[in-house]
């Protein structure tokens, strides 16, 4: 976190408050920076799932809020690509809501029934789907059904903060513990007031609620604003041209070893910034993937790899959550890994 979000944190921490009256300061606020009806604070972009899926179901009925995740009698299924299926949607299904798997627009029309709820859009498998996101908020304009784009990791770039609600999406959920830096366990949920308020209905301090246990703190809730403010007013191509130099920096210092290969990329989507990945041959260089791996973990400073399924014979590194000068750590500590493997 910046500086100024953990000062945040810590003079919160020393005032009472009323909970709803504070989320409700917070989130004209973030919605005013983001261009945007409604926004709260949520516990990091599952919990922001969770509330933004719960409040298209019981909207602000007290009795079907109490209820979740019993959704007899309400409308309980969520359409999703089959190509959007991840994870995470867990913390959709948390409400009790059955996923419908659709691949073509076609099928989200065959989908809908009196039961359907909302559409969920997984805002990194995009090129995955057939339907892309702007067909995907035109079908559910037209279809009266409200449409939640996770977007947890795609930011930067900064424009990703106004992109999907602009398109239309009804709610967006972001991480806020990624590219924002606010705190870890934040998020935040954007888009149209009356499901942000259904959501809110949801949640903590609402006792008798599904998001209960998904309670974020005063301190978090006002350190995410200052981290979200802090971050808007950053010098965003000055950071991009220091993550590129961190990759630099990296493929340079492996640059004389016999069968090493690097190149720079940026993921097309989600964490979206300079990344190195390291190859090598395995005829020359004589160690897996798995070991180097383990070998970057276990000595010290300790070194964590982009946690992907590894590629015999490749590891990639991320840029943006290194600190000064652990960019030259890492390109010591992988080129001693894999020369001592050529040589054996």
């Amino acid at each position: 976190m910046p500086p100024e979000a953990v000062q945040a944190f810590a003079a919160m921490s020393r005032h009472f408050v009323r909970l709803d009256e504070l989320h409700d300061a917070v989130g004209r606020r973030i919605a005013k920076l983001l261009s945007c009806e409604a926004a709260m604070v949520t516990s990091g972009g599952f919990g922001a799932l969770t509330l933004g899926t719960a409040a298209c179901i019981t909207g602000t009925d007290p009795e079907r809020i109490r209820r979740l995740p019993d959704t007899a009698g309400m409308k309980n299924e969520v359409i999703v690509q089959k190509s959007h299926r991840f994870a995470y949607d867990h913390a959709v299904r948390n409400c009790g809501v059955r996923l419908i798997e659709v691949e073509s627009e076609d099928d989200v029309e065959r989908a809908l029934t009196e039961r359907t709820a909302m559409m969920l859009f997984l805002n990194k498998n995009e090129p995955q789907g057939r339907i892309p996101a702007a067909k995907f908020v035109r079908l559910g304009k037209h279809l009266g059904i409200p449409t939640l784009n996770d977007a947890a990791a795609d930011v930067p770039p900064v424009e990703n903060l106004f992109a999907h609600t602009l398109l239309g999406f009804d709610l967006v959920a972001v991480s806020g513990g990624k590219g924002l830096r606010g705190p870890q366990g934040a998020g935040l949920l954007l888009g149209r007031a009356d499901l942000i308020h259904a959501a809110r209905l949801n949640t903590a301090p609402h006792s008798d609620t599904i998001g209960r246990g998904l309670k974020v703190s005063k301190e978090e809730m006002i350190a995410m604003m200052v981290a979200l403010e802090v971050y808007l007013q950053r010098d965003h191509q000055a950071d991009w041209r220091e993550w590129e130099r961190r990759v630099d920096v990296i493929r340079e210092g492996l640059a004389a070893v016999l069968g090493v290969m690097t190149e720079r990329f940026v993921p097309p989507i989600a964490n979206q910034v300079p990344h190195a990945r390291i190859r090598w041959d395995q005829r020359l260089v004589k160690v897996s993937a798995a070991e180097i791996v383990r070998e970057l973990r276990d000595g010290n400073p300790s070194i964590e790899v982009v946690p992907v399924p590894y590629e015999e014979g490749s590891v990639e590194i991320a840029s943006w959550m290194l600190q000064p000068g652990e960019a030259e750590i890492i390109a010591r500590r992988l080129g001693e890994g894999l020369a001592s493997a050529t040589r054996a």
